[in-house]
């Protein structure tokens, strides 16, 4: 992959579905990268979409959200499928049917899934051919600029069951004493971790290829924050603003907004933009090495917080007392142009936008978001109308975040929803159709369906509701949920409204 000129990603007219990889259908707890993966990649281009979008896919921590994960560069083990591991003769046929279907024991399924990867990686070492195991050694590597702090950090952390900062002084500075002992005793453990992220990769890679040769590119999600339990902020310390300790002395977060009266408290610590440049930026570079690796074009989560980010004391309860702190956002994308060329970024520009942030976005040209949810409660100069789009966009019938676009038109008001279907010309077509023509006729670039919205699905069907602590990130469709006329309906729609990409 080219990262220098994506113009053939982000500057032709495409059609693309947001799906993330957990809510594909299969066994176990959640979708995988096993054959489910490369069907959904089969029937996208059988729709004539050439985009999928996901969500971030690292390791998530306990309440599952994918913007709270313990690496920047990781993948979750869950996301790794056991078919391939079976056809490759490291796993038994028994062990890689292990994971059941019952959503209520989640739990339980996951950890018959993380057994099967170990009984996978025993299988590995009394198996695998010398292709597989140079291939290991190269990719460790190839990949030692996260890998080796990420498999420490996670071997600690599972010995110790406790976050970093409450580790023994010696391995929460990283004394070098302390570091070798860990490494020496933690060596088993080590191995198999990098390990499975040789096995992630590796289908991952697989994937990748499956969708280029399908004519599908992969769009992928990148927090601009990184967890405060991560190895990321535990191997870099010095890039965070934290207290003495290793706590946050700040944290992160958004002020009230259309999502929450009290705004969101995500709890991520800040970053020393000081430091960051004092160094080159080589966190972010090491960053972006790693994501355009998985992908053809990223989503960079918060784009509003590089030119001025929302600092709340760490010891606030909500995100209402905060402060808006300069960031140094433009000296990075400085520093990253000149490392990778012209960057295939999509800017997250929801929210409370200056003149100030879109200068940002288009100075390097980014396309920003529009979600055709929020355009219709105000008069003609709403942003998010379809005719005030332009071409350096993604426009969205909604995002994870939002409402399914029939559970949307369901919660209106009868005087809103009839607003509605007057701008849409008092449409015969069900909802959510006439707002998927409207995302499909606009004049964005890329124009982004969630897949809830392509199979007519309610509320209750939604992804993530903001500032709810449970219950979220676990919806997953069932191929029998399809219309067996969907594909050639949208084929249609997309060559209609000239998005063959």
């Amino acid at each position: 992959m080219d990262p220098i000129n994506p113009n053939d990603r982000l500057d032709r007219r495409r059609a693309g579905v947001l799906l993330h990889l957990t809510s594909l259908p299969g066994a176990g707890p959640n979708g995988d990268l096993g054959w489910e993966a490369f069907n959904f990649v089969n029937f996208l281009a059988d729709c004539g979409v050439s985009v999928w979008q996901m969500l971030p896919v690292g390791p998530p921590q306990a309440n599952d959200s994918p913007y709270q994960c313990s690496s920047a560069h990781a993948g979750s083990p869950l996301l790794i499928g056991l078919e391939p591991l079976v056809q490759a003769g490291w796993l038994d046929a028994a062990s890689g049917d292990r994971s059941g279907t019952d959503t209520a024991g989640a739990e339980v399924h996951a950890q018959a899934r993380l057994q099967a990867l170990a009984e996978a990686h025993q299988g590995f070492h009394r198996r695998a051919g010398d292709a597989d195991h140079s291939a290991l050694e190269a990719f460790i590597a190839e990949q030692g600029y996260w890998l080796d702090d990420y498999a420490l950090y996670r071997a600690l952390r599972e010995e110790r069951d406790a976050p970093w900062w409450d580790w023994p002084k010696g391995l929460r500075i990283r004394e070098s004493r302390a570091m070798s002992q860990a490494r020496k005793r933690l060596a088993s453990a080590l191995d198999y971790i990098r390990w499975e992220q040789f096995v992630f990769f590796r289908q991952w890679e697989a994937l990748h290829a499956h969708a280029a040769e399908r004519g599908v590119l992969l769009f992928g999600d990148m927090p601009i924050f990184v967890a405060h339990d991560s190895a990321e902020v535990w191997a870099n310390p010095h890039d965070f603003d934290l207290n003495a300790d290793g706590t946050a002395r700040v944290v992160a977060g958004v002020p009230p907004d259309y999502f929450s009266d009290t705004g969101q408290r995500w709890g991520n610590p800040l970053y020393r933009w000081d430091r960051l440049a004092a160094n080159d930026y080589r966190f972010w570079i090491d960053r972006i090495r790693t994501q355009l690796q998985l992908f053809d074009i990223i989503r960079i989560d918060h784009f509003r917080g590089f030119e001025a980010y929302w600092e709340i004391p760490a010891d606030e309860p909500t995100a209402i007392n905060g402060t808006w702190v300069p960031a140094g956002g433009d000296a990075l994308f400085q520093r990253l142009e000149e490392a990778f060329g012209r960057l295939p970024l999509v800017a997250e520009d929801l929210g409370v936008i200056t003149d100030a942030v879109t200068a940002l976005r288009r100075k390097y040209r980014m396309p920003g978001m529009k979600i055709l949810q929020f355009a219709f409660d105000g008069g003609a100069d709403n942003p998010y109308l379809p005719f005030r789009h332009g071409r350096d966009a993604v426009v969205y019938t909604g995002t994870h975040d939002n409402d399914t676009t029939l559970g949307w038109y369901q919660s209106l008001g009868e005087a809103e929803r009839a607003h509605l279907d007057d701008y849409l010309g008092h449409p015969q077509e069900p909802m959510p159709w006439p707002l998927v023509r409207c995302a499909l006729g606009s004049s964005a670039n890329l124009a982004v369906l969630p897949m809830q919205d392509l199979l007519g699905l309610d509320g209750t069907h939604r992804m993530n509701v903001p500032g709810k602590a449970e219950g979220n990130w676990r919806w997953r469709f069932d191929w029998a949920q399809l219309d067996p006329e969907l594909p050639t309906r949208l084929r249609h729609l997309v060559a209609l409204y000239g998005r063959t990409g």
